[in-house]
């Protein structure tokens, strides 16, 4: 008779590619060659775990901050905590301190590890967590920790219900939002990937998505390591150096946004390098234009288009790369263990080409927000999670994103709302009101503009340099507006509410 314990799905993964193939590398550093097989692998996942429980007291449901570009340490980190059960929490490190103090208040990490070049913003932190380097010469930190601890070994006590981390997307109330992943949704949305796109031991792919990004971990580093395959990290993106990596470690798929996309196959080192190892490339954030897909196709890779989001999946659609000129601009279906349904704001479903809110249930589906009760049920009704996303879905049963049903707008493949920006304008002195929108851009494929209403009482007005140099301190780069319009008044309705439709059209 089976247990309990006995019917949880195997979340150990490192330590069944161990027995299986423990000289195969796992994971590589593109930049300094170095190294690791999955063997090694398991044991500094078992030293960190030792380490955070005996020195930091890290246990089960705790969480750990981290400030820090992609490094092997940071994987170790994330696999040594799931031994633990505790909670890694990762900070983008392109945000203000205003928005790294938000994200430490909210999620009350146990202990905070970071980089060293972000020793300014960890400095002004509030709370009372413990702070430990990441790296370090001259230091203690989780690396020299890990090594003198490499022959520890620590029980793995997480189950599938139990969170995994907590990723902080920016909210549409203003402040941002951290999603629940739990292991249950980890894992399958590794499945739903291996099905997808055929992974095997065999793989090799080169990641550069930075880790505070759900794309970072998910949309190909924990099916990879999940299959026994390897990945390569980078700490950025560089057309050149990703094209090259790809050529030389005989990576089979290859991940990207349009901007991306575009970007490498504008490289001199484009046309000449060799890239036959690489099945497809799958491409997220926004659709494809068809001259681009029609560049990569003459260069032998053909492209997967798909969609995702942090709350859920994050591979939740894909396009077969044999429809990616047919149906230009689709998603394709939505992934095996996946139900997606179009519906109108009564909860009724749609049939084709009708355009509704795009709502999807399955075991990928993130497990709530953390501390925002109102929030997680806006978004989580009976199951089925309301995306915010306007779609269609065609004669053939493919879906097409037409909109967004919260203003949401995405700039170089990250999700920007706009009553975050507005709240942050709106606290400058000098302006009265404030309303941003996403407008196309060649490079970035949407970025902001805003709409500015300046205080009649300002004995000198404010000018765009300052309104620029009060974002800078307050906002992440790709948040601040390309674009600033000054008006008398904004558009509104009836109920006073904005009417960004009327400033579209300006």
């Amino acid at each position: 008779m089976h247990t309990n314990s006995e019917l949880q799905i195997e979340l150990d993964w490192l330590k069944r590619w161990k027995l299986y193939s423990p000289d195969a590398v796992a994971i590589k550093d593109g930049e300094t060659g170095v190294e690791y097989t999955y063997s090694d692998f398991y044991a500094f996942a078992n030293a960190g775990s030792f380490v955070l429980s005996q020195k930091y007291s890290i246990s089960k449901g705790d969480r750990v901050a981290i400030l820090a570009t992609n490094e092997l340490e940071y994987v170790f980190l994330f696999f040594a905590l799931q031994r633990l059960g505790a909670i890694l929490v990762p900070i983008n490190f392109r945000l203000t301190q205003r928005e790294v103090d938000h994200i430490v208040s909210d999620c009350d990490p146990k202990l905070v590890i970071y980089q060293k070049e972000f020793q300014g913003l960890i400095d002004q932190i509030p709370g009372t967590a413990a702070k430990l380097l990441l790296q370090s010469a001259d230091k203690e930190s989780f690396a020299s920790l890990i090594q003198q601890n490499k022959n520890q070994i620590v029980d793995y006590i997480a189950v599938e219900t139990d969170p995994a981390m907590i990723i902080y997307t920016s909210g549409t109330t203003g402040a941002p939002k951290g999603a629940v992943i739990t292991h249950r949704m980890i894992f399958w949305n590794s499945i739903n990937t291996t099905l997808s796109l055929n992974i095997t031991q065999s793989d090799c792919t080169v990641i550069f998505l930075p880790f505070f990004h759900t794309g970072g971990w998910h949309v190909l580093t924990t099916p990879f390591l999940h299959r026994g395959a390897k990945v390569v990290f980078l700490k950025k993106f560089d057309a050149e150096q990703i094209l090259n990596l790809s050529a030389k470690e005989k990576a089979t798929i290859l991940f990207g946004v349009p901007t991306t996309m575009d970007m490498m196959a504008h490289s001199s080192t484009f046309s000449a390098v060799d890239l036959r190892s690489i099945r497809y490339a799958i491409v997220g954030g926004e659709p494809m234009p068809i001259e681009l897909i029609k560049t990569w196709d003459k260069k032998g890779i053909p492209i997967r288009q798909g969609y995702g989001l942090t709350e859920f999946g994050p591979n939740v659609f894909s396009l077969h790369q044999n429809d990616a000129i047919r149906k230009i601009g689709s998603i394709g279906f939505p992934n095996f263990y996946i139900e997606a349904q179009v519906r109108d704001d009564e909860g009724k479903e749609l049939g084709p080409d009708q355009v509704g809110e795009l709502v999807l249930k399955g075991p990928m589906c993130m497990a709530r927000y953390w501390k925002n009760e109102k929030a997680t049920a806006e978004t989580i009704n009976n199951g089925w999670l309301h995306t915010g996303d306007l779609v269609k879905k065609d004669s053939e049963g493919f879906f097409y994103v037409v909109g967004r049903k919260k203003d949401m707008y995405k700039s170089g493949g990250e999700n920007v709302y706009p009553p975050e920006l507005e709240q942050v304008l709106r606290k400058m002195s000098g302006i009265r009101d404030v309303a941003v929108i996403g407008v196309p851009d060649p490079k970035w494929g949407e970025v902001g503009k805003a709409f500015i209403v300046l205080d009649p009482k300002l004995a000198k007005p404010i000018g765009e340099s300052e309104i620029q140099a009060y974002c800078s301190q307050n906002l992440a780069k790709f948040k601040i507006p390309k674009y600033f319009k000054f008006l008398p008044d904004l558009p509104k309705g009836d109920s006073g509410k904005i009417l960004k439709r009327q400033l579209r059209d300006l």
